[in-house]
């Protein structure tokens, strides 16, 4: 499968590549961070971003097609992660794979037990870079 189209904000990227190249480039996560980052279509202000696209600290609503559950996601750093809080960090699988998708576009998702789930993006239920708001 070809994996979706993305749209990225310049912000988002300056820090994500700082965070990469504070980190050990072999750790899980970022190599796959790297890949989402270097397959970026569209890189945009944050002015310009549109509000159904997932940006850093974005707020979304998905679902995992086969069992129809429903996830409630904060896409954060490392350092602000909490599963317990829905708060997923970019260094995660689902983490890296939900940037700078749109709504309606759906993602492969590894799962543990080498099974994929497909996870479609059907909200961006809060924008931070939308509404000036960029936490690091």
């Amino acid at each position: 499968m070809t994996a979706p189209s993305i749209t990225l904000t310049r912000l988002d990227v300056q820090r994500l590549e700082r965070l990469i190249d504070s980190l050990d480039d072999t750790l899980p996560g970022v190599i796959a961070l790297q890949t989402e980052l270097d397959r970026a279509d569209t890189l945009v202000s944050h002015e310009e971003v549109p509000a159904d696209v997932v940006t850093m600290n974005s707020k979304v609503h998905c679902r995992e097609e086969s069992s129809g559950k429903d996830y409630h996601l904060t896409l954060v750093y490392p350092k602000h992660a909490n599963a317990d809080e829905g708060k997923i960090s970019i260094l995660a699988p689902v983490g890296s794979a939900l940037l700078g998708l749109k709504v309606g576009q759906h993602i492969d998702w590894p799962a543990p037990g080498g099974k994929t789930l497909k996870l479609t993006l059907l909200e961006v239920e809060s924008q931070p870079a939308n509404g000036g708001d960029f936490p690091e």
